[in-house]
């Protein structure tokens, strides 16, 4: 295509906007709002992800030796934990360190077991994928001088299954909104071509190719994508921006840590703006689609 002709395409669709304008203000307006709400839930469903995985990596599995198990064997245990395929981070603790934690949690009354300890020693074993947690926690648990292995068996499996079913819920509305969005912003924009369906036809009867009749109403559809998703990246920036400024201190060493500004906010707002282009786009090449069948 000419340069020539892309920059009367260019000067046509902005045209449109302007003769156009309680159209495109309708346009504009559904795209805003239906952006605004899209972007929005995608913010709490990110943040809500990361704090699903921080609970999926914030599982592990203790592993406690038999209290009469002597350094050898310990030694042995500990390279067959480390060994155990998945593993990806041990943490050994001695009965002593072990006894030491128990005396800070539950008093000092315990300190007379310093004497005689009855515990044996521990390992804190992290799996590379949480969800292969109580596979691995079996393995180990049938190594020698292995006394307890504990993992929260079935409250974990009720933990993977909850975050699972709230991710494909969140990504389910998430999709529907989209599909919701699209439909609306295509049929808003719709009604801006009909009306110029009189106009596409006697352009069509003149000898006006498709795509010469087609590129300005898509050029026009990605003007409305553009303006209709400044205020919701402006809106949804500043709002974090602000709630993160505010609650981050707050949530310092907590479990639930709210995502960087950076780069999420970019990411965000790049995804806003892709959603919007595409949908006034998409909106704009289905809506013009039947008029060029003159």
């Amino acid at each position: 295509m000419k340069a020539r002709t892309m920059g009367r395409h260019l000067r046509e669709s902005l045209k449109s906007l302007g003769r156009n304008s309680w159209m495109t203000f309708a346009s504009v307006s559904a795209v805003t709002v239906t952006l605004l709400l899209v972007g929005v839930f995608i913010v709490i469903m990110m943040n809500l992800n990361q704090l699903a995985d921080n609970l999926e990596n914030d599982v592990e599995i203790k592993v406690i030796t038999e209290p009469a198990a002597d350094a050898e064997a310990i030694k042995i245990l500990e390279k067959q934990v480390r060994e155990t395929p998945g593993v990806s981070e041990v943490i050994h603790a001695t009965k002593d360190e072990e006894l030491d934690k128990m005396i800070k949690s539950f008093g000092d009354e315990l300190n007379l077991y310093k004497q005689s300890n009855p515990l044996g020693d521990a390992f804190y074993v992290k799996a590379k994928d949480p969800h292969q947690t109580a596979e691995i926690a079996k393995e180990i648990g049938t190594y020698d001088n292995t006394d307890q292995v504990v993992y929260g068996e079935g409250k974990i499996e009720k933990l993977f299954n909850v975050l699972k079913m709230s991710r494909n819920i969140g990504m389910g509305l998430i999709l529907a909104l989209l599909f919701t969005a699209m439909f609306l912003i295509s049929n808003t924009i719709r009604l801006t071509i009909v009306a110029r369906g009189r106009e596409i036809e006697i352009m069509k009867l003149v000898g006006a190719t498709n795509s010469f009749v087609r590129i300005p109403f898509i050029l026009e559809g990605v003007w409305l994508g553009v303006l209709g998703s400044i205020i919701p990246m402006a809106v949804i920036s500043i709002s974090y921006y602000e709630l993160y400024s505010q609650w981050e201190p707050r949530l310092q060493n907590e479990l639930f840590q709210l995502l960087s500004t950076t780069p999420f906010i970019l990411q965000v707002n790049g995804l806003l703006l892709f959603m919007g282009v595409f949908i006034g786009v998409w909106g704009s090449f289905m809506s013009v689609r039947k008029f060029l069948r003159v």
